[in-house]
């Protein structure tokens, strides 16, 4: 099966990391998390299923001083996974990932992966923070760089996740939902259901799989 690393990022969502590492764990994947220092303020390590192994920034760079031969944590983990879940995705992680910026692991994860595998991306905010024209052309200019083109004419949020599909499969864009949020709105936003997510990678793994 395949080995797969879910990117953790700060929002509330990260709260469902252990249901969605416990999903594919049972889907028969082998599972990593790499978390962003905030999204360690939802969840432990404790909580995630045994065998499932975290990595946080602190990792990175161990001990002291570097020496040649250490091991680059962000290069190790791209050889190692076929597919990178970054769920959830916060507003704050989307604009460092179209913008390049490389500060933490998990986005020098990113800068640094092989888009011969795919990337799935699970956004994750308050309504007002998804509805801001940033978070759109923070999106476009992801699909740009994976199609060497322009957004095309009619990009919006709404028409963002058939544009992925069509054009860049490899990010595949799971939307969030609408709901009440944690902080007590009520809107589009919500981190779509790890069983959802679960069943995007099972498709996913269906199709890459070779058959007899």
């Amino acid at each position: 099966m395949p080995r797969i690393i879910i990117g953790a990022t700060g929002s509330v969502a990260s709260v469902r990391v252990p249901a969605l590492c416990s999903a594919l764990v049972e889907q028969g994947h082998e599972v990593r998390v790499v978390a962003t220092e905030p999204a360690l303020y939802f969840f432990g390590a404790d909580e995630l299923p045994s065998g499932v192994k975290l990595h946080r920034d602190a990792d990175e760079w161990p001990g002291d001083q570097y020496r040649r031969g250490d091991e680059v944590l962000h290069i190790e983990l791209r050889r190692w996974a076929d597919l990178l879940v970054v769920a959830p995705l916060d507003a704050n992680t989307l604009g460092k990932f179209a913008l390049g910026l490389c500060d933490n692991l998990l986005t020098c994860l990113f800068r640094a992966w092989d888009f011969g595998r795919p990337v799935v991306l699970a956004p994750a905010m308050n309504t007002m923070m998804w509805d801001k024209p940033a978070t759109s052309r923070h999106l476009a200019q992801l699909w740009s760089d994976q199609t060497g083109r322009d957004a095309p004419a009619g990009w919006s949020l709404e028409s963002a996740e058939l544009h992925f599909a069509r054009e860049a499969p490899a990010l595949i864009l799971v939307p969030p939902q609408s709901k009440r949020l944690a902080c007590g709105d009520i809107g589009l936003g919500a981190m779509a259901e790890a069983g959802r997510i679960a069943e995007v990678v099972r498709d996913w793994a269906e199709r890459s799989t070779p058959t007899d």
